[in-house]
């Protein structure tokens, strides 16, 4: 059957199946897929880096030699690809086959070889462990036949131009034969070439395949371009198009992109150009941010291995946006209070001596010791004083002299009064330089007695 006619056969079935919902989406994806099939052209070339060949471990080469006396193609595919094109060492290879699920675990069975993670199976992935040393990942070459936004369901095939198909970037859709035959259907090479990062064919339809890949198009843009400024119209304005689907994703799945886009190459750049599209109400972002700000935060923070959230906390501008932040993203516990402490400290006046200025936060910070520092560091990052984070002995004062145990000694229950005697006894230490001892500060304890206020009695 020729492409033309298998096409109108399938828009025939698509327009019979229009008024039920459950059939129209598999066969408007076979139809566009009949397109998207003989877009692709194959283009092959040698791989010349010696970082594939750190890859040959015992492990991978007992991987090889089964499916290659079984008859079954093995390819490493993906982002292990693109990083070997660029000579990085991938940290991650996964592996693409001709070989079924099915087929995958009846040769591992006959061979001895473990499995586990069986939640895999189903999208075809299927995990080994060889030699109780080395785990690997392969995964049938496959169709998403179904999608919703979020997840699809798959059909298995043995076309790697199928597989390429679904794939979200071309710099990411390319195999890798173990002769070293980078296999290319969609001009991935080429892309990573000239630093350019684009959908494999349609963007909207790849998009609309899973939402959260208007993420991994910023993340990669990152990663790849050389300039900020280098984005393909038609790729923003189905992005823009399309942003709403972001609702469908969740916070976790977009914190874990939004981080790494944070930390990337282009963030000052990067960030404003996700406002101009729309997507800040979908991540949990104020819908209005100082972006110039921001910019000058990414440039303070430059070279310093922000924590992520330390530039995002430049686009809040109260403490109730990091609460709507993280009602959406579900970031860490420390992430959270990370932002919180900036926003709270970022403006207190620093009086033109900054080592004092931190000595004193870290004096007023009661809690664990160690996770104040880690946050002043940020803090100073935030505001361009990154010279004084690898030197914490110059703003970490010694630890405060006086306890509770020392104020019971001294008639003061504990409770309120107590904490309130504790914050004024820090005062005045701070006041000091951080240089008066226990006795000094307990013989103060009657002076501030009296300028303590009432608190009120328990009722009975």
């Amino acid at each position: 059957m020729s492409r033309a006619i298998l096409r109108n056969v399938l828009k025939n079935i698509f327009q019979q199946t229009r008024f039920h919902p459950s059939l129209k989406q598999p066969v408007k994806y076979l139809c566009s897929s009949v397109d998207r099939k003989w877009k692709g052209h194959l283009t092959t070339m040698k791989l010349e880096t010696p970082k594939f060949h750190h890859l040959f471990t015992p492990e991978l080469k007992v991987l090889i030699d089964v499916f290659e006396r079984n008859n079954y193609e093995l390819r490493i595919a993906g982002g292990a690809v693109r990083d070997l094109l660029l000579d990085i060492l991938p940290s991650d290879v996964d592996f693409a086959t001709t070989a079924t699920p099915d087929q995958m675990i009846q040769m591992f069975t006959k061979e001895r070889i473990r499995m586990f993670n069986e939640r895999g199976v189903k999208h075809g992935t299927i995990s080994v462990r060889i030699n109780d040393k080395e785990n690997f990942e392969v995964t049938t070459l496959r169709i998403d036949v179904v999608t919703d936004g979020r997840r699809a369901e798959v059909e298995f095939t043995k076309d790697w131009l199928i597989d390429a198909n679904r794939r979200d970037l071309t710099i990411n859709a390319m195999f890798l034969g173990f002769d070293g035959t980078v296999h290319d259907y969609f001009s991935g090479v080429q892309d990573l070439q000239e630093r350019r990062v684009q959908f494999v064919g349609d963007p909207i339809q790849r998009i609309q395949e899973d939402y959260l890949r208007i993420l991994r198009y910023f993340r990669f843009y990152g990663r790849i371009s050389e300039r900020p400024d280098n984005h393909l119209t038609e790729t923003l304005k189905a992005i823009a198009e399309n942003v709403g689907g972001l609702e469908r994703i969740s916070g976790e799945r977009i914190w874990m992109e939004l981080k790494k886009i944070l930390c990337n190459n282009h963030a000052a750049d990067i960030i404003p150009v996700m406002y101009d599209v729309g997507m800040p109400s979908y991540l949990g972002l104020p819908s209005s941010a100082d972006l110039d700000h921001y910019r000058q935060v990414c440039r303070n923070t430059e070279g310093l291995q922000p924590n992520p959230v330390t530039r995002m906390s430049a686009l809040f501008k109260s403490e109730q946006e990091v609460y709507v932040m993280n009602e959406r993203l579900k970031v860490s516990a420390d992430e959270f209070r990370q932002a919180l402490f900036i926003i709270e400290s970022r403006h207190l006046p620093d009086k033109g001596n900054p080592i004092k200025f931190y000595k004193d936060l870290m004096c007023d910070t009661v809690g664990q010791r160690n996770k104040t520092v880690e946050r002043i560091i940020e803090l100073m990052k935030y505001k361009n004083e990154g010279e004084l984070c690898g030197n914490p002995s110059l703003w970490t004062p010694p630890p405060f002299p006086v306890g509770g145990a020392d104020l019971m000694k001294c008639n003061i229950k504990k409770g309120p009064h107590m904490q309130l005697m504790l914050k004024e006894l820090r005062n005045v230490w701070k006041e000091s330089d951080f240089k008066m001892e226990k006795s000094e500060l307990l013989e103060r304890i009657d002076d501030i007695l009296p300028t303590l206020p009432e608190l009120p009695s328990k009722k009975k």
